[in-house]
């Protein structure tokens, strides 16, 4: 293995040369405290800044052995280390001697959740930390990019030495910090391992802080009101960590949430949703804890959609037919039907669903009116989901003001949302005695469930002119998958802009790897599902990336359902 000497070596040599030779990089090289991996590079002006694999011994970093004793410690603490990583690569851009940013090493910023990456491993006997690191260059007038050697000795060896000692080795993290992100970690996954047992599907800690800042995951700081449950509806749940938590339980099955959209429901559901992820230290939803095959539901006007069976909302169509639908441009009903069964399609077990992102037609049938109107080819959700409770096993989150009374009779449960205080008032509305929904045809939704779609792997194309495959986040909602843009505006449970890059390589990973031995679609999902948690989530791409970051079945599903070009080949019951 060659040594940093050489590296310094051969920066010297290349410097002034075009900027191919950087090549000369590639391999491996000894910096005494850590290894630097490099094997690809791409010399096009538009290309990937690459990605360095820095490898530090445990000998030499000396993180302490319980941190990460557990996969579930093993991903808080990867979590932890690219968030610091992050952290002190920022302020080496913000403050160097020359006054001026210079930020060559890029590490993917987090969000909010704690997810399974690839920016960082961690094992018993090393440390990997993969970095993009822009190389620098001069432009010439002639547009030529040559070699800055100059600058790249100081990224190499005076930046990227600052950014691992202080970003990996033990004696320069806060430990108090590591264990409470750490521990944390693994008190919200003993909270969700304990719902299945006590009957919920839900649960929010008193005292978490739900407001968020307007279109942003972030917390509204000036909204500080803490979570409070009634004594009543308290639910207490025994963590490793925290100890006894006491908070609100969220039990299976019909579940009413009533309360104004800007006195803390939305906020309140929005975090329900964003449940099925754990949350940092300082989130204020650490203790917002829902099963992990939770979807939220919501419309989406314009979506296009592939055979899918939505005749159980549906009964009849002069464009497709229901029991198999199609359509280029779905229309606010239709595209919340077909994302409801979609859902159900590839194993979610509890559906999430406001009035604030709902069609109202697709939410509630009024009662008063409905025999003035006369039959409607149309059922509502509030027809079904009693049904869809008691036969699917399947439990439904409904949170509204207006649109929600009919599903007050046949709920299990209903809860009260006011200024972010919940209590328990099913006994309270049940007395009112308000009308069920009209009664819906009488439809088998066994199917629901049973059928299945196999993709048309020529549909699935990543390919624009001569590149075989261009896939990007072009932000947190959408993908540029080929010459198509899959837009996810309609999928809210996406949790950063890594995950969304990640959805669409899995789409180019599914094609390659499944779609052409015919498997239908739910089937393909447990074997990425396979994949992902045995050979790790560094299998779905050629090259070395860092910026990769874990998504659930669901919203690979929601992406595989929102290519326009997707086609279904065939279906069967």
């Amino acid at each position: 293995m060659k040594d940093r000497k050489e590296f310094y070596n051969l920066l010297a040599e290349i410097d002034g040369k075009p900027f191919a030779e950087y090549e000369r990089l590639i391999g491996d090289f000894d910096f005494a405290r850590y290894v630097i991996k490099f094997t690809k590079l791409e010399t096009a002006a538009d290309g990937e800044n690459p990605v360095f694999n820095i490898r530090v011994p445990q000998s030499i970093a000396e993180l302490p052995g319980h941190l990460y004793d557990s996969p579930v410690r093993r991903t808080a603490l990867e979590d932890y280390i690219t968030r610091h990583l992050c952290s002190v690569a920022g302020h080496i851009a913000q403050f160097n001697e020359s006054g001026w940013a210079r930020r060559n090493i890029i590490i993917a910023e987090p969000g909010q959740k704690i997810l399974p990456r690839t920016s960082v491993f961690v094992s018993k006997e090393y440390i990997d930390a993969r970095v993009r690191i822009a190389l620098p260059y001069k432009v010439y007038a002639s547009g030529e990019r040559l070699v800055d050697g100059e600058m790249a000795r100081k990224v190499f060896f005076e930046d990227l030495p600052e950014v691992v000692s202080n970003g990996i080795f033990c004696c320069n993290l806060n430990l108090d910090e590591v264990e409470e992100f750490v521990s944390g970690m693994e008190d919200a996954d003993r909270i969700r391992q304990t719902l299945a047992t006590l009957g919920l599907v839900s649960f929010v800690g008193e005292g978490s802080l739900l407001a968020r800042e307007q279109d942003s995951d972030l917390p509204d700081y000036d909204c500080i009101a803490p979570f409070e449950v009634s004594e009543a509806a308290q639910t207490e749940i025994d963590v490793p960590n925290a100890g006894k938590i006491i908070g609100l339980g969220i039990p299976a099955g019909l579940t009413v949430v009533l309360g104004d959209a800007a006195n803390g429901r939305k906020d309140f559901m929005s975090a329900l949703a964003a449940g099925v992820f754990n949350h940092i230290p300082g989130d204020g939803r650490e203790t917002v804890v829902t099963v992990s095959d939770a979807v939220q539901i919501a419309a989406e006007r314009g979506r296009s959609v592939q055979e899918v069976n939505i005749s159980p909302f549906l009964a009849e169509s002069e464009t497709s037919n229901p029991a198999s639908y199609s359509t280029r441009s779905a229309d606010s009903f239709v595209s919340q039907a077909a994302a409801t069964i979609e859902a159900l399609e590839v194993g979610a077990r509890v559906l999430i669903v406001d009035e604030n992102s709902s069609a109202p037609a697709f939410l509630t049938t009024d009662a008063r009116v409905a025999g003035l109107l006369g039959s409607t080819p149309r059922s509502s959700l509030a027809q079904r989901a009693r049904q869809m409770v008691d036969e699917l096993g399947v439990s439904i989150i409904i949170g509204g003001e207006n649109l929600v009374a009919e599903y007050i009779p046949v709920a299990d449960t209903i809860l009260k949302v006011e200024d972010f205080q919940v209590t328990n008032i099913t006994e309270e509305a049940k007395a009112l005695n308000l009308a069920v929904p009209p009664e819906a045809p009488a439809v088998n939704l066994g199917p629901m469930l049973g059928r299945s779609r196999w993709i048309m792997p020529s549909s699935i194309d990543a390919a624009v002119g001569r590149k075989d495959v261009v896939i990007e986040a072009i932000d947190l909602n959408a993908i540029q998958f080929g010459r198509s843009v899959i837009e996810l505006d309609g999928v809210p449970q996406i949790a950063d802009k890594s995950q969304t890059l990640t959805l669409g390589l899995l789409l180019y990973y599914a094609k390659l790897r499944y779609m052409q031995e015919g498997y239908p679609l739910r089937e393909m999902l447990d074997m990425i599902d396979r994949d992902l948690s045995s050979e790790g989530l560094g299998t779905i791409s050629r090259d070395l990336r860092g910026d990769l970051a874990r998504p659930r079945r669901y919203e690979l599903a929601a992406a595989l359902n929102r290519l326009p070009t997707f086609r279904v080949s065939h279906a069967t019951e």
